[in-house]
């Protein structure tokens, strides 16, 4: 529900007739002179929000000549609530209390009630440093009702980048995976499709595997679009599940129609993490040589060198003709960061028998 309030013009106005009321009742005889003077006071009460020091100065006179507490008391709190000086502040209440007390005509004084004016004037200086300590206390609440708004937006600030992060982390992620998993299996469709389509001896059978192998191309063109735009959007080292395991290496080498020789093997209890980055890793390798080195032979080797583990995989020069497949170029980086994310190292690069080679080396055993 709307909280109701009353405009601060209505306020003022309201609290101006108070003050002249104050005035009506403490005084019964008025000169022209007091009358200026409380009309004065009574009118400065409406200026106390935009000039709050030149209000309250406007209330001392009729103060000093009649007893009234309405006008110097709300101009006093006005200039404590709106005011950070606090010497000021107290200054202001010193010298109100000392008008307050201060009787007036100055003859009127007897020098035998100079312990009893001192008397008086403690208790309106306690009178007039309430509205001084109430209005400090309203300028802190404000300040502090400001400062934890401030806080509040700084944290939907941060909740908004945690959640900006941990998306882009999401894509990132979904990219690697589109790359290594998808555009493994769209290539081994195309490069079978080519192989099906020269040896296929009806027109039938070689019009369906072009449409296939052509399908599978302007997939792979659009995965490559894909994972730029994913991979744009944000990075990162976190897997999806589920993962492949070392357990399915064989499987992706007798599936990948490649003469693979495979020797050696990692240890059998090494991390998640690293069996991943191998697995990954051999099958980035034969993903390329079916894109670019059709017909070549590969050796897998799979070393323990001292407390690391250390996968080579080298092709040999092509055959045949490179298809031409379209590549998103990020799956030697991909697999780099693999690699230096798990404290470890990665190299390729072409051998000197026109074919090519990929080494990665991870701590078996990390940390």
């Amino acid at each position: 529900m709307p909280r109701w309030s009353v405009p601060a013009r209505v306020r003022d106005v309201g609290l101006a007739a108070l003050a002249a009321f104050d005035v009506w009742f403490n005084y019964e005889s008025f000169t022209p002179v007091t009358a200026a003077l409380t009309a004065v006071t009574c009118a400065a009460i409406l200026l106390r929000r935009r000039f709050p020091l030149t209000a309250f100065v406007l209330t001392l006179p009729a103060t000093l000549v009649v007893e009234v507490v309405v006008a110097p008391i709300s101009t006093l709190y006005t200039l404590a609530e709106r005011s950070r000086d606090r010497r000021l502040l107290t200054g202001c209440a010193i010298v109100a209390a000392a008008v307050l007390a201060v009787p007036w005509p100055l003859d009127w004084y007897a020098p035998t009630g100079e312990t009893w004016t001192l008397v008086y004037f403690g208790y309106l200086l306690a009178a007039t440093l309430a509205p001084v300590l109430v209005g400090q206390l309203v300028q802190a609440r404000r300040d502090l009702k400001q400062q934890l708004a401030e806080i509040e937006e700084a944290r939907e600030h941060e909740r908004a980048l945690h959640a900006q992060a941990v998306l882009a982390r999401e894509r990132a992620q979904l990219a690697r995976e589109m790359h290594d998993v998808v555009s493994h299996q769209v290539s081994l469709i195309a490069v079978q499709a080519g192989a099906l389509q020269v040896a296929s001896k009806d027109t039938p059978s070689r019009e369906a595997a072009r449409s296939i192998r052509t399908l599978s191309v302007a997939t792979l063109d659009e995965l490559r679009h894909m994972v730029d735009v994913l991979r744009a959007s944000g990075s990162g080292a976190t897997e999806l599940t589920p993962q492949p395991t070392l357990a399915q290496l064989e499987q992706l080498i007798a599936n990948s129609g490649i003469d693979v020789e495979l020797s050696g093997g990692p240890a059998t209890d090494m991390p998640a993490p690293g069996q991943r980055a191998v697995y990954r890793t051999v099958q980035e390798a034969l993903t390329n040589v079916r894109k670019h080195a059709p017909g070549a032979r590969v050796r897998i080797e799979i070393l323990q060198v001292g407390q690391d583990t250390e996968v080579t995989v080298t092709n040999t020069a092509p055959t045949r003709p490179a298809l031409a497949l379209p590549g998103s170029r990020q799956g030697l980086i991909g697999l780099r960061e693999r690699a230096e994310l798990l404290g470890g190292t990665f190299e390729s690069g072409p051998t000197d028998d026109g074919g090519y080679r990929i080494r990665l080396r991870l701590p078996t055993h990390p940390g």
